[in-house]
């Protein structure tokens, strides 16, 4: 009788527990109550009892009973990382489980345009709601110093790409691996480069690759461009560029150039300065690198846009003032039309 009082109670333990293990399989399987791809901000120092509080509050699970009890039961399955997760719609808890043990946390990404400022990488980051702002009362002069850069102007120094990242990285962070990628590929770019350049630095391939930038966004006419202005420094001729005269003006500049800025002696205004303005005048491409240390040969040394997103380009000053009759032309019939 004994005997068979056992067999009931080890029956019943047995169909309890496989029922509690039922239950457990089922409240894993169920997808989460969200509607739409979602962020989850796990906080340092989380266990997994707080966690399952966390996810009934929000709405996520009915019940924090089989999470919380499943942490218990198994601790080395709910061992949660810190971080910001971003989870599918449709996720079960057991996917979201493995999500957050195996610390997978969302990549978010800011990218530095190249022919774009390094104020306006400063504004990326300012506007991103995932970077740790920790710059934002420093003078660029300041950031230029806590990069390392020498000198008072960091422009020119963030190398063009996208960067991958986690929550609350600092945004000195980003602008540092932007730093070192430039540097990095600038020493590439120097160490290759082609013989007899009229530059003795880097950093002056570093300015000039950042004119030839801001020149042009056809690629394939990047080292043609770097010809005309390697053939007026050969000569001792004045670049004559309206990129460095915009930036010289800075906020002053309205969208026209004008007589009177041609005129203005700026340290930027390559019509007025000889040889290169003192930095860089914005984000240079790696593409613009090459062409600076590896330019056409050309007889070159003049060049107009032709109002097609390409150039002209002139061996003399007669024929390049031709090409700049045609195009004042074209601007004044698609002006009238």
């Amino acid at each position: 009788m004994f005997r068979k009082f056992i067999i009931i109670i080890l029956l019943v333990l047995l169909g309890t527990a496989s029922a509690l293990v039922y239950q457990f399989d089922q409240a894993l399987k169920t997808p989460l109550a969200i509607e739409k791809n979602s962020f989850l901000k796990i906080k340092a120092g989380s266990s997994i009892s707080s966690f399952a509080k966390q996810l009934e509050r929000i709405q996520w699970i009915p019940t924090r009973f089989w999470l919380r009890n499943y942490g218990r039961l198994f601790p080395q399955k709910a061992n949660i990382k810190a971080g910001t997760y971003l989870i599918a719609k449709n996720s079960t808890l057991a996917q979201l489980l493995t999500q957050l043990v195996e610390g997978k946390e969302h990549q978010f990404s800011v990218t530095f345009i190249e022919g774009t400022r390094f104020k306006d990488a400063l504004s990326i980051l300012v506007e991103h709601p995932y970077i740790k702002q920790t710059i934002q009362d420093m003078d660029i002069s300041k950031i230029a110093t806590t990069l390392g850069v020498k000198g008072e102007n960091p422009e020119g120094w963030l190398f063009p790409d996208t960067y991958a990242f986690t929550a609350d990285t600092q945004d000195i962070t980003l602008l540092k691996r932007a730093y070192i990628n430039m540097q990095r590929k600038l020493n590439k770019a120097w160490q290759n480069r082609a013989d007899n350049l009229p530059y003795k630095t880097p950093y002056q391939a570093l300015i000039m690759a950042s004119i030839i930038e801001k020149e042009t966004s056809y690629i394939a006419e990047q080292p043609l461009i770097s010809s005309v202005f390697v053939n007026r420094l050969r000569k001792n001729m004045r670049l004559q560029t309206d990129p460095t005269i915009i930036y010289g003006l800075g906020d002053r500049y309205q969208g026209d150039i004008t007589r009177a800025h041609k005129r203005e002696k700026t340290a930027y205004n390559t019509y007025r300065i000889n040889g290169l303005p003192p930095t860089p005048i914005a984000l240079s491409g790696l593409s613009a690198l090459k062409a600076t240390l590896h330019p056409s040969t050309s007889e070159y040394f003049y060049f107009v846009s032709n109002a097609n997103g390409r150039h002209v380009f002139s061996k003399t000053l007669s024929e390049h003032n031709s090409a700049v009759r045609d195009y004042l032309k074209k601007q004044r019939e698609k002006r009238e039309k």
